[in-house]
Protein backbone atom coordinates (compact mmCIF):
# COMPACT_ATOMS: atom_id res chain seq x y z
CA UNK A 1 0.00 0.00 0.00
CA UNK A 2 2.50 2.65 1.20
CA UNK A 3 6.27 2.24 1.21
CA UNK A 4 8.69 4.96 2.27
CA UNK A 5 12.22 4.38 1.00
CA UNK A 6 15.36 6.16 2.24
CA UNK A 7 13.58 9.46 2.86
CA UNK A 8 15.83 12.43 3.70
CA UNK A 9 15.08 16.10 4.41
CA UNK A 10 17.28 18.89 5.75
CA UNK A 11 16.52 22.47 6.80
CA UNK A 12 19.51 24.81 6.76
CA UNK A 13 21.99 22.09 7.61
CA UNK A 14 19.74 20.41 10.19
CA UNK A 15 18.81 16.89 9.06
CA UNK A 16 15.15 16.55 10.03
CA UNK A 17 14.61 13.19 8.32
CA UNK A 18 17.51 10.75 7.91
CA UNK A 19 17.25 7.73 5.62
CA UNK A 20 13.76 6.73 6.78
CA UNK A 21 12.39 3.50 5.29
CA UNK A 22 9.02 2.26 6.54
CA UNK A 23 6.23 0.06 5.24
CA UNK A 24 2.50 0.47 5.87
CA UNK A 25 0.46 -2.52 4.61
CA UNK A 26 -3.08 -2.05 3.35
CA UNK A 27 -5.60 -2.02 6.20
CA UNK A 28 -2.99 -1.53 8.92
CA UNK A 29 -3.24 0.73 11.99
CA UNK A 30 0.17 2.17 12.79
CA UNK A 31 1.41 4.63 15.43
CA UNK A 32 4.37 6.95 14.91
CA UNK A 33 5.99 7.89 18.22
CA UNK A 34 9.15 9.59 19.43
CA UNK A 35 10.42 12.48 21.54
CA UNK A 36 9.85 16.11 20.58
CA UNK A 37 12.00 16.99 17.61
CA UNK A 38 12.06 13.40 16.37
CA UNK A 39 10.75 14.43 12.95
CA UNK A 40 7.25 12.97 13.18
CA UNK A 41 5.36 15.93 11.69
CA UNK A 42 8.08 16.48 9.08
CA UNK A 43 7.61 12.84 8.10
CA UNK A 44 3.87 13.44 7.63
CA UNK A 45 4.60 16.61 5.64
CA UNK A 46 6.89 14.65 3.33
CA UNK A 47 4.57 11.73 2.60
CA UNK A 48 1.50 13.97 2.15
CA UNK A 49 3.17 16.30 -0.36
CA UNK A 50 3.41 19.32 1.95
CA UNK A 51 7.21 19.14 1.63
CA UNK A 52 9.46 17.67 -1.04
CA UNK A 53 12.22 15.35 0.23
CA UNK A 54 15.86 15.90 -0.64
CA UNK A 55 16.16 12.19 -1.42
CA UNK A 56 14.11 9.01 -1.25
CA UNK A 57 10.76 7.77 -2.51
CA UNK A 58 7.17 7.66 -1.25
CA UNK A 59 5.49 4.82 -3.14
CA UNK A 60 1.71 4.67 -2.84
CA UNK A 61 -0.14 1.93 -4.71
CA UNK A 62 2.93 1.43 -6.88
CA UNK A 63 3.33 5.11 -7.81
CA UNK A 64 6.14 7.37 -6.60
CA UNK A 65 4.40 10.41 -5.06
CA UNK A 66 7.51 12.60 -4.75
CA UNK A 67 7.03 15.76 -6.78
CA UNK A 68 3.23 15.65 -6.69
CA UNK A 69 1.38 18.52 -5.02
CA UNK A 70 -0.48 17.88 -1.77
CA UNK A 71 -3.74 18.17 -3.74
CA UNK A 72 -2.59 15.49 -6.18
CA UNK A 73 -1.62 13.26 -3.26
CA UNK A 74 -5.13 13.65 -1.86
CA UNK A 75 -6.60 12.79 -5.24
CA UNK A 76 -4.53 9.61 -5.28
CA UNK A 77 -6.17 8.57 -2.00
CA UNK A 78 -4.16 9.91 0.95
CA UNK A 79 -5.85 12.42 3.27
CA UNK A 80 -4.74 14.09 6.49
CA UNK A 81 -6.29 15.53 9.62
CA UNK A 82 -4.11 18.04 11.43
CA UNK A 83 -3.06 18.56 15.05
CA UNK A 84 -4.86 21.93 14.93
CA UNK A 85 -8.19 21.37 13.23
CA UNK A 86 -8.57 23.21 9.91
CA UNK A 87 -12.28 24.03 9.71
CA UNK A 88 -14.79 26.31 7.99
CA UNK A 89 -15.72 28.38 11.08
CA UNK A 90 -18.62 30.25 9.50
CA UNK A 91 -20.30 27.09 8.19
CA UNK A 92 -22.39 24.55 10.03
CA UNK A 93 -20.99 21.04 10.43
CA UNK A 94 -23.25 19.80 7.63
CA UNK A 95 -22.35 22.70 5.33
CA UNK A 96 -18.62 22.17 5.90
CA UNK A 97 -18.86 18.47 5.10
CA UNK A 98 -21.07 19.18 2.09
CA UNK A 99 -18.49 21.63 0.75
CA UNK A 100 -15.72 19.05 1.14
CA UNK A 101 -17.73 16.21 -0.39
CA UNK A 102 -18.92 18.19 -3.42
CA UNK A 103 -15.42 19.58 -4.02
CA UNK A 104 -14.03 16.05 -4.00
CA UNK A 105 -16.71 14.98 -6.47
CA UNK A 106 -15.53 17.89 -8.66
CA UNK A 107 -18.96 19.45 -8.63
CA UNK A 108 -17.91 22.74 -7.08
CA UNK A 109 -20.79 24.48 -8.83
CA UNK A 110 -23.19 22.67 -6.51
CA UNK A 111 -21.68 24.55 -3.56
CA UNK A 112 -23.75 27.50 -4.74
CA UNK A 113 -26.97 25.50 -4.61
CA UNK A 114 -29.28 25.27 -1.62
CA UNK A 115 -30.01 21.68 -2.65
CA UNK A 116 -26.84 19.52 -2.90
CA UNK A 117 -26.94 16.43 -5.06
CA UNK A 118 -28.49 13.34 -3.47
CA UNK A 119 -25.23 11.39 -3.50
CA UNK A 120 -23.47 14.28 -1.76
CA UNK A 121 -26.14 14.40 0.93
CA UNK A 122 -25.90 10.63 1.41
CA UNK A 123 -22.12 10.77 1.86
CA UNK A 124 -22.40 13.67 4.33
CA UNK A 125 -25.00 11.76 6.36
CA UNK A 126 -22.75 8.70 6.34
CA UNK A 127 -19.80 10.69 7.72
CA UNK A 128 -21.97 12.38 10.35
CA UNK A 129 -23.26 9.02 11.57
CA UNK A 130 -19.83 7.41 11.46
CA UNK A 131 -18.29 10.10 13.68
CA UNK A 132 -21.30 10.61 15.95
CA UNK A 133 -21.75 14.21 14.79
CA UNK A 134 -25.30 13.88 13.44
CA UNK A 135 -26.89 15.56 16.52
CA UNK A 136 -24.58 18.56 15.96
CA UNK A 137 -24.94 18.80 12.20
CA UNK A 138 -26.65 22.21 12.25
CA UNK A 139 -24.23 23.84 14.70
CA UNK A 140 -21.61 26.28 13.48
CA UNK A 141 -18.21 24.62 13.29
CA UNK A 142 -16.60 27.24 15.50
CA UNK A 143 -19.02 26.52 18.36
CA UNK A 144 -18.05 22.84 18.66
CA UNK A 145 -15.99 21.52 21.56
CA UNK A 146 -12.31 20.89 20.92
CA UNK A 147 -12.91 17.15 20.57
CA UNK A 148 -15.80 17.60 18.15
CA UNK A 149 -13.74 20.03 16.07
CA UNK A 150 -11.08 17.33 15.76
CA UNK A 151 -13.77 14.85 14.71
CA UNK A 152 -15.04 17.28 12.09
CA UNK A 153 -11.50 17.69 10.77
CA UNK A 154 -11.31 13.91 10.41
CA UNK A 155 -14.69 14.07 8.66
CA UNK A 156 -13.35 16.60 6.17
CA UNK A 157 -10.50 14.18 5.43
CA UNK A 158 -12.99 11.31 5.02
CA UNK A 159 -14.87 13.41 2.46
CA UNK A 160 -11.90 12.76 0.16
CA UNK A 161 -12.63 9.00 0.31
CA UNK A 162 -9.04 8.17 1.24
CA UNK A 163 -7.35 4.79 1.23
CA UNK A 164 -4.75 6.10 3.69
CA UNK A 165 -5.70 8.44 6.54
CA UNK A 166 -2.98 10.41 8.37
CA UNK A 167 -3.88 11.65 11.86
CA UNK A 168 -1.49 14.13 13.48
CA UNK A 169 -2.00 13.79 17.25
CA UNK A 170 -5.76 13.14 17.16
CA UNK A 171 -6.06 13.31 20.98
CA UNK A 172 -3.92 16.44 21.53
CA UNK A 173 -5.36 18.95 24.00
CA UNK A 174 -8.02 16.60 25.36
CA UNK A 175 -8.76 15.40 28.88
CA UNK A 176 -8.35 11.70 29.75
CA UNK A 177 -11.96 10.67 29.10
CA UNK A 178 -12.20 12.63 25.85
CA UNK A 179 -8.91 11.10 24.65
CA UNK A 180 -10.26 7.57 25.00
CA UNK A 181 -13.55 8.47 23.30
CA UNK A 182 -11.63 9.98 20.40
CA UNK A 183 -9.30 7.04 19.85
CA UNK A 184 -12.19 4.59 20.14
CA UNK A 185 -13.94 6.49 17.33
CA UNK A 186 -10.74 6.34 15.28
CA UNK A 187 -10.53 2.59 15.90
CA UNK A 188 -14.17 2.14 14.87
CA UNK A 189 -13.56 4.27 11.78
CA UNK A 190 -10.53 2.15 10.83
CA UNK A 191 -12.57 -1.05 11.03
CA UNK A 192 -15.75 0.31 9.44
CA UNK A 193 -14.04 1.94 6.46
CA UNK A 194 -11.23 -0.61 5.91
CA UNK A 195 -8.69 2.21 5.93
CA UNK A 196 -4.96 2.25 6.34
CA UNK A 197 -4.52 4.59 9.33
CA UNK A 198 -1.22 6.15 10.44
CA UNK A 199 -1.33 8.30 13.55
CA UNK A 200 1.13 10.34 15.59
CA UNK A 201 0.46 10.03 19.30
CA UNK A 202 2.18 10.88 22.62
CA UNK A 203 -0.14 8.94 24.94
CA UNK A 204 1.57 5.55 25.23
CA UNK A 205 -1.42 3.89 26.87
CA UNK A 206 -3.43 4.68 23.75
CA UNK A 207 -0.62 3.59 21.41
CA UNK A 208 -0.07 0.25 23.11
CA UNK A 209 -3.77 -0.56 23.32
CA UNK A 210 -4.88 0.36 19.80
CA UNK A 211 -1.94 0.27 17.37
CA UNK A 212 -1.14 -2.89 15.44
CA UNK A 213 2.39 -1.68 14.75
CA UNK A 214 4.58 1.09 16.17
CA UNK A 215 7.39 2.96 14.43
CA UNK A 216 9.72 5.00 16.65
CA UNK A 217 11.63 8.02 15.36
CA UNK A 218 14.55 9.77 17.05
CA UNK A 219 16.43 12.74 15.58
CA UNK A 220 14.75 12.10 12.25
CA UNK A 221 15.84 8.46 11.97
CA UNK A 222 14.07 5.17 12.61
CA UNK A 223 15.01 3.96 16.10
CA UNK A 224 12.78 0.88 16.22
CA UNK A 225 9.84 -0.87 14.59
CA UNK A 226 7.61 -3.62 15.91
CA UNK A 227 4.42 -4.64 17.65
CA UNK A 228 3.36 -2.72 20.77
CA UNK A 229 4.65 -5.57 22.94
CA UNK A 230 8.04 -5.49 21.21
CA UNK A 231 8.36 -1.71 21.37
CA UNK A 232 7.46 -1.36 25.05
CA UNK A 233 10.25 -3.81 25.92
CA UNK A 234 12.85 -2.40 23.52
CA UNK A 235 15.70 -1.04 25.64
CA UNK A 236 16.71 1.58 23.06
CA UNK A 237 13.14 2.94 23.05
CA UNK A 238 12.95 2.86 26.85
CA UNK A 239 16.20 4.83 27.10
CA UNK A 240 15.29 7.35 24.39
CA UNK A 241 11.60 7.89 25.02
CA UNK A 242 9.56 5.71 27.36
CA UNK A 243 11.75 6.01 30.45
CA UNK A 244 12.52 3.64 33.32
CA UNK A 245 9.19 4.25 35.09
CA UNK A 246 7.27 2.92 32.10
CA UNK A 247 9.57 -0.11 31.88
CA UNK A 248 8.99 -0.90 35.55
CA UNK A 249 5.23 -0.55 35.12
CA UNK A 250 5.32 -3.04 32.25
CA UNK A 251 7.43 -5.47 34.27
CA UNK A 252 5.11 -5.24 37.27
CA UNK A 253 2.03 -5.64 35.05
Amino acid sequence: MLQVEHLCKSFGGVQATRDVSLNFPAGSLTAIIGPNGAGKTTFFNLISGQLRPDAGRVVFDGEDMVGLSSLDVVRRGMARAFQVAALFPSLTVREALTAAVTAHQRRSWSLLSRFPLAQSRARVDEILDLLGLAPKAELLSRTLSHGDQKLLDIGLALAMRPKVLLLDEPTAGMGPDERWRMIEKVHHLWRAQSLTVIFIEHDMDIVFKFAEAVHVLKYGAVLAQGTPAEIRRNQDVIDAYLGTDHHLAVAEG
